[in-house]
């Protein structure tokens, strides 16, 4: 059986991609723009092309039975269409709730004819790198909404579960929503960043105008709709721990105190 893997040099794609090889999985062909900057391991098929140019993926296609779709809404349903003609049979995609920004790939891939499961993951551990240079530069986190929650998870727990799902069966029609095992409020966040890396990090809060002109630097434009939309609803969420990491792969997730000591430097000069 060959699996694709689509945007295999991106954050959680590459990860995929890793996880396949740790369990053994048959033909890994990893979809890239540019094979020589990628550096994937040895053993694995590189396949040119990029999902937001659909032209280009027809040839990657050509025997796979099943891929890892990471979440292009602008070109979903052409992208989908081309590996159904194909023969895919199964899809593994990175979505969310209808509702969502991430809504359109969730009911484009149901409509696909295709077998899917969609991965549904709330707030990434790694967004907070987003702090970093507020924090080496201050020691602080600048930030309107303290109480602001969430459940966040690792990215390469992410990771696992797409690559168990892509080499199990069982999990056809399903959208599993993944968490990490805590609910965390803002400071929490900050107090683990703190102890990881030997120096304490303090929360400030200040105003929305405020936050945004801290995020700019890392977010550019994104920085207004992550405080406005991800930072403000966080406050009202209803946040919930699900088992779905530890229920799929049978090992538990990634804890926030476990990422922040694996990333420790990246928050100290």
């Amino acid at each position: 059986m060959t699996i694709l893997v689509t945007g295999a040099t991106g954050n959680i794609g590459r990860m995929v991609v890793d996880h396949l090889l740790a369990r053994g999985a048959g033909a890994v062909r990893a979809l890239t723009t540019n094979p020589a900057k990628a550096a994937l391991p040895e053993g694995v098929e590189v396949a040119v092309g990029y999902l937001r140019r659909p032209a280009t993926l027809p040839a990657a296609f050509d025997g796979v039975e099943a891929m890892y779709l990471a979440p292009t809404p602008e070109t979903v349903e052409e992208v989908l269409g081309l590996a159904r003609e194909a023969g895919v049979q199964r899809v593994v995609d990175l979505s969310g709730e209808h509702e969502s920004w991430w809504g359109g790939v969730a009911k484009a891939v149901e409509a696909s004819g295709m077998a899917w499961t969609h991965l549904s993951p709330g707030d990434f551990m790694e967004n907070a790198l987003s702090w970093a240079p507020q924090i080496i530069a201050t020691d602080t986190v600048r930030e309107p909404y303290p109480e602001g929650r969430s459940t966040p998870i690792a990215m390469d727990d992410i990771a696992r579960v797409a690559a168990t799902v892509l080499t199990t069966a069982g999990h056809e029609g399903r959208a599993l929503s993944l968490t990490g095992p805590e609910i965390l409020s803002r400071v929490d966040l900050a107090d683990r960043i703190g102890a990881a890396r030997g120096k304490p990090v303090r929360f400030e809060a200040v105003t929305r105008d405020e936050a945004v002109a801290e995020l700019q630097p890392t977010m550019g434009d994104e920085a207004a709709w992550y405080v406005d939309t991800i930072l403000a609803g966080s406050v009202e969420w209803p946040a919930a721990v699900q088992p779905t990491v530890q229920r799929v792969t049978g090992a538990p997730a990634t804890t926030f105190a476990q990422w922040a000591r694996a990333n420790a430097a990246q928050f100290l000069p």
